[in-house]
């Protein structure tokens, strides 16, 4: 790299982004394949796990991530949002990206950004851009583990050509523009799905049978939870949990996770599917010692993590029906006295879907803003949440920070303070704690 940078800090390259990056989603993959082709297709150099899902798609590729680290492949993982720092989307063996690379590889995409004429690309769209060059050129990871940010056929992310395309899961979200039905979402879903590339998914029922269905249509050979590959669960509870995994290639006996739910053992049986495609098709040498440890380490902030006790503080970016009712189910497998909970939203969401589930099992609610420009006005969100569950006592406060300081001082040291809603939110509350602790 050299110092004729286009930018000095990354807050330039912020304030560059609101004046020359069309703000929203707008799904497609033209302005995406003009930059690359300018570039020279960097992402051509690059080998690709490519990870589509409405829920588990970041616990997943964490997981994938770990082992793969675990076992001295040097691994680029591309996410989104992320937690607390900006920086966290892009990462090389779990490092973030430095400011210096960030700045350096935004530097090189802005003029060709600035050369596009009437068609300008999204904030996600030039985060992706950022993250190919930064792998191709300057960390060089061995494997990318790339996570899609909306769907599948239409996402930025979908410009790469993968080793093996994943589908966690298909549920209820971002309807308004993949579609209202199972079967519509899960078509989106299967976009990032290429010919001859194998295909693992966790899917069921009926996004299942849309995956079976293009995966044939792609000649992909295809890697199904409870038909090719299935687990066994031997243990959950609120330090994680462990299963057996039977595959076509390879039994282990014991898998150890240390992130919550049961939703999570699947998530992680994904992985392990996943793992053995690269093992199998591309001669991947990973022994089970290393499978094992990559396992058992995986960190995945804020999915049921806690991060204070006395009262206890859980986070989980619970966004949709799906989530909110594993959340949900989870929960229930925490001790406690009270459960104090509080939520945030974005406007687009199925609110109601999310409260549902969550509502009942609180003994106080609290409903707050979210630092986002589709947050849910508070004062909305707790006549929503009225409507649903009159019986209880549900309070709003603008500010996350405050809420969370005013439920601290009601509860007790055997309360549990339950923050969910968006990762926007838990984003934000991490930031208020100051940490990204495990006690």
């Amino acid at each position: 790299m050299t110092d004729d940078a286009f930018f000095s800090t990354a807050s330039e390259v912020f304030d560059w982004m609101e004046t020359n990056c069309t703000q929203g989603i707008r799904p497609g993959l033209e302005r995406m394949e003009w930059i690359l082709e300018r570039l020279n297709h960097p992402e051509r150099r690059l080998k690709f796990i490519h990870i589509a899902g409405t829920n588990g798609k970041g616990s997943t590729a964490a997981m994938i991530a770990s082992v793969l680290q675990e076992s001295g492949f040097p691994t680029g993982m591309f996410i989104s949002p992320y937690m607390k720092d900006w920086n966290e989307r892009i990462s090389m063996d779990g490092q973030p990206i430095p400011e210096k690379s960030f700045v350096y590889w935004a530097g090189r995409l802005a003029p060709l950004v600035e050369e596009m004429e009437g068609d300008q690309v999204t904030p996600f769209e030039f985060w992706t851009l950022v993250a190919i060059l930064y792998f191709a050129k300057e960390a060089v990871p061995w494997f990318v583990v790339w996570e899609t940010g909306l769907g599948g056929r239409l996402d930025s992310t979908n410009v790469v050509y993968p080793l093996v395309s994943v589908i966690t899961n298909v549920g209820h979200d971002h309807t308004y523009i993949l579609g209202e039905g199972i079967s519509d979402i899960a078509q989106e879903k299967a976009g990032i799905i290429k010919p001859g590339v194998p295909v693992v998914t966790g899917c069921q029922a009926e996004a299942l049978e849309v995956v079976e269905s293009v995966a044939k249509e792609k000649s992909s050979k295809l890697y199904r939870l409870r038909h090719e590959f299935d687990l066994e669960v031997l243990s959950q509870g609120e330090e994680g949990g462990s299963f057996q995994f039977q595959g076509p290639f390879r039994h282990l006996e014991q898998v150890s996770v240390p992130l919550r739910g049961a939703h999570q053992l699947e998530n992680g049986a994904v992985a392990l599917m996943t793992l053995e495609v690269l093992r199998q098709y591309y001669a991947t040498v990973m022994d089970d010692e290393d499978i094992l440890k990559g396992m058992a380490e995986v960190d995945w902030p804020g999915r049921l993590e806690r991060v204070a006790r006395q009262p206890e503080i859980i986070l989980d970016g619970a966004h949709n029906q799906e989530g909110s009712e594993a959340l949900a189910s989870a929960i229930r497998d925490f001790r406690y006295d009270r459960l104090h909970l509080l939520i945030g939203v974005l406007e687009d969401k199925d609110v109601d879907a999310i409260l549902r589930p969550l509502l009942p099992l609180a003994d106080r609610v609290m409903v707050t803003g979210v630092s986002h420009h589709r947050g849910l006005d508070p004062r909305q969100l707790r006549e929503k949440a009225l409507q649903l569950c009159p019986d209880v006592e549900i309070d709003w406060e603008p500010r996350a920070d405050k809420a969370l300081q005013q439920l601290r001082a009601e509860a007790n040291d055997q309360d549990a303070i339950l923050v969910t809603g968006t990762l926007f939110l838990i984003s934000e509350i991490k930031k208020t704690l100051g940490r990204e602790s495990s006690f």
